[in-house]
């Protein structure tokens, strides 16, 4: 007769177990922490700045939901008509929405309320500054390689949920800037052919501006948005450490290893030490810079534009795009099309679906269907980093574009120039970077093989016997060679076989 042989006596039985390892044996033995925390707890994390990157983003992700549970308690999601009556005595007696009172009341007469508000604006902004860096730190390294394919485009979902989370975010105080905002959506719905009024009315609960827009997007920016970053952000981060991370190359480092620090309780500590500071400059951000004051601009109208209007950063290359737009229309069987706007929103999501298709593109246009876990050097693939400065030159003449009168207005120029200027730059500055950028990686190639073949120079001149005279070259050292030759050949640079 056999029997199934009994697990080790439990914490709890044996003699002498202290409280707390009666207390922790309980739990593993519902839960299995001991069997997790000695799989993962000491994990290894590698050592590199460049993935400070990604913690930023959780961190200001953190501090944006503790923030912005704060502001819930204080704002009223309401664009009924009340008149004001508070701190802010040049605004005191005029007739404006629920939604804006309350953000006055908020920054004005509660504790704490203006810091609270500026530092969730301020985190908004380092959050998607930090996604947009992280997302390129991986494409120039080539970390989003097999098996991270899906990784990569959970991360590219968040990027976008996190633009329009922006945009219903600002939108909500009601305010004569984020109106006019609003004033740009209805534009670029209502140039949708066919369906464009019905896509209009049902946001706005009728004729724009409606009544009903603020708690719509109240409910999209405080409910559904942040519940599906939040777990696009764990499906994210568990991912993560099930791939585990990727490598630079280097010594001892290879496909099957990481080398760096565990995960308990060094690089803990180090991500603990690292949120704190990463909250204490935000904290100390929204301490010192003023943003968005909408007393200021007063509250919305839907017969006034605010002067100078511009959106967050993150969103002036859509502005950009329908700003240097030429106002073309067509008719086609009694219906216009404003190809003006219409051109510019397809080409708004367009241009963030080549980010997140990439890595498929590049594995198809490769034949490349190898598991990655060493990082490349962006040198090394000199087509690919050209397509990344080339789409980031694009993004920042948008961008310009976006604020054509402001730049117009600063350089004393004619805001016909700053538009023609960038509408030819659209076309030639991110043509112009991928061959420069391209050429220059080549170039690296190339020092870098004489470096390997020959040593680093010393400076230092010795004359032959027979009176040549020649500079000193130092051999690299190991760890060097290895760096600098741990990586295949491009496929661009593979010789054709004749």
């Amino acid at each position: 007769m056999t029997t199934t042989p009994e697990s080790s006596t439990p914490a709890s039985s044996t003699p002498g177990a202290s409280q707390g390892e009666r207390v922790a044996d309980w739990f593993d033995g519902r839960l299995g922490i001991h069997t997790l925390g000695k799989q993962y707890l000491r994990k290894v994390f590698p050592d590199h700045w460049s993935f400070l990157l990604g913690e930023i983003c959780l961190y200001s992700f953190v501090v944006l939901i503790l923030t912005g549970i704060y502001l819930t308690l204080f704002f009223h999601p309401s664009m009924n008509e009340v008149t004001y009556h508070g701190s802010y005595v040049p605004l005191n007696g005029i007739r404006m929405s629920d939604a804006y009172a309350s953000t006055l009341h908020l920054s004005f007469d509660v504790r704490g309320g203006l810091l609270v508000r500026q530092l969730h604006h301020w985190a908004a902004l380092v959050f998607i500054a930090a996604m947009l860096t992280h997302m390129m730190r991986h494409f120039f390294t080539g970390s989003f390689r097999k098996p991270r394919e899906l990784n990569w485009l959970f991360g590219w979902t968040l990027l976008f949920l996190g633009l329009f989370e922006g945009l219903f975010g600002y939108s909500l105080p009601d305010d004569l800037l984020s109106g006019t905002g609003m004033r740009f959506i209805d534009g670029a719905l209502l140039s949708v052919p066919i369906v464009g009024t019905y896509l209009s009315m049902f946001l706005f609960g009728g004729e724009y501006p409606g009544h009903d827009i603020v708690s719509r997007f109240y409910s999209l920016h405080v409910l559904l948005i942040p519940g599906i970053m939040a777990a696009l952000v764990v499906v994210h981060v568990l991912l993560v450490v099930y791939h585990k991370h990727t490598q630079f190359a280097g010594p001892g480092r290879t496909e099957r290893n990481v080398v760096g620090a565990p995960f308990m309780p060094i690089y803990l500590a180090k991500a603990g030490g690292f949120f704190f500071l990463v909250f204490g400059a935000l904290t100390a951000l929204a301490a010192v810079a003023s943003i968005n004051p909408v007393w200021s601009y007063g509250p919305y109208r839907a017969d006034q534009v605010s002067t100078g209007a511009q959106p967050d950063w993150y969103l002036g290359f859509a502005e950009g795009l329908v700003r240097v737009m030429p106002g073309w229309e067509v008719t086609f069987w009694g219906h216009t099309l404003v190809l003006g706007v219409l051109i510019p929103i397809v080409v708004f999501p367009l241009l963030l679906v080549l980010i997140g298709v990439y890595p498929f593109l590049e594995s198809w246009r490769t034949g490349d269907k190898r598991e990655h876990h060493l990082l490349d050097r962006p040198r090394n693939r000199p087509t690919r980093t050209g397509i990344g400065v080339a789409w980031i030159s694009l993004y920042l003449i948008l961008l310009a574009g976006g604020g054509n009168d402001i730049v117009a207005t600063r350089l004393h120029l004619s805001i016909n120039t700053v538009t023609w200027a960038v509408r030819v730059a659209v076309f030639v500055v991110p043509a112009l970077a991928f061959v420069v950028t391209r050429r220059i990686c080549l170039g690296l190639q190339l020092r870098d093989a004489e470096l390997v073949l020959h040593g680093r120079e010393t400076g230092i001149i010795k004359r032959l016997p027979h009176g040549e005279y020649v500079e000193l070259h130092r051999p690299l050292d190991q760890a060097e060679l290895h760096t600098l030759t741990a990586h295949k050949r491009p496929r661009e640079l593979v010789e054709r076989e004749p």
